[in-house]
């Protein structure tokens, strides 16, 4: 199938999914299920296929292959983030971001986004700040995303500690999941500032303690700082 297009048309997104269809991988469809743990239609499709697609389509006019919204199956979101996550503007990457958002249903489709803040990090924070207070736990999640690329910058890296804090009655699993991996890449990132926030901390018990055993699992936490972050775990 064509994937270089100037312009796409319902008929194409109708052509587009049965491409799709034609690349399941049938004998892979019920594992990725468990993995992804998802309720969306399974094709299985490789990775490595995926990001080929992509690329092809960002050839083109990729922001009109956007405007079909097509989430038929998983592997529609993945196309659709990895495409979001090209666009420069914000403005006009927000109009697709805030859409899409409200479409995922899993922590694949979550993490498939990408984001460049860089001379747009007001307005990206201000976006994470909107995100993690949806009643929708996908969108809470993408909003901690975003922090991610904020660890390294000065101005925010107190401004993430605290906005952890804020989850300390979260309930949902992929939230705290993903808070916990936040605490991991700050503690490796921003070793002494992190070490200074565990001592008064309001993190969840699942979020710490998970956070910990990430920096425990991790090649880029030294042996002694390995041991000592199990004093920091909460056992009640």
């Amino acid at each position: 199938m064509e994937l270089i297009r100037d312009k796409w048309n319902k008929e194409d997104g109708i052509s587009f999914n049965k491409y799709l269809e034609s690349l399941k991988n049938i004998d892979r469809i019920e594992w990725s299920r468990r993995i992804l743990n998802t309720e969306m239609n399974l094709l299985a499709i490789k990775t490595s296929v995926l990001k080929d697609i992509v690329n092809k389509i960002s050839k083109g006019n990729y922001m009109s292959f956007l405007d079909l919204e097509l989430f038929d199956y998983f592997e529609n979101t993945g196309i659709n983030a990895s495409l979001i996550s090209k666009i420069k503007d914000f403005d006009l990457m927000k109009k697709y971001l805030d859409k899409y958002v409200l479409k995922i249903e899993n922590w694949a489709s979550c993490d498939s986004l990408s984001f460049d803040v860089k001379n747009n990090e007001d307005k990206f924070y201000n976006l994470s700040l909107e995100y993690i207070k949806s009643d929708k736990p996908f969108v809470r999640r993408v909003g901690l995303l975003i922090l991610f690329s904020f660890i390294n910058n000065d101005k925010y890296i107190d401004k993430i500690f605290s906005i952890m804090n804020k989850f300390k009655n979260e309930e949902h699993y992929y939230v705290n999941m993903m808070n916990a991996w936040l605490f991991c890449e700050c503690f490796i990132k921003r070793r002494e500032e992190t070490l200074k926030f565990l001592k008064t901390h309001k993190l969840n018990k699942f979020t710490i303690n998970k956070g910990i055993s990430k920096c425990r699992d991790s090649f880029r936490v030294s042996i002694e700082d390995k041991e000592m972050l199990i004093s920091y775990r909460v056992k009640k």
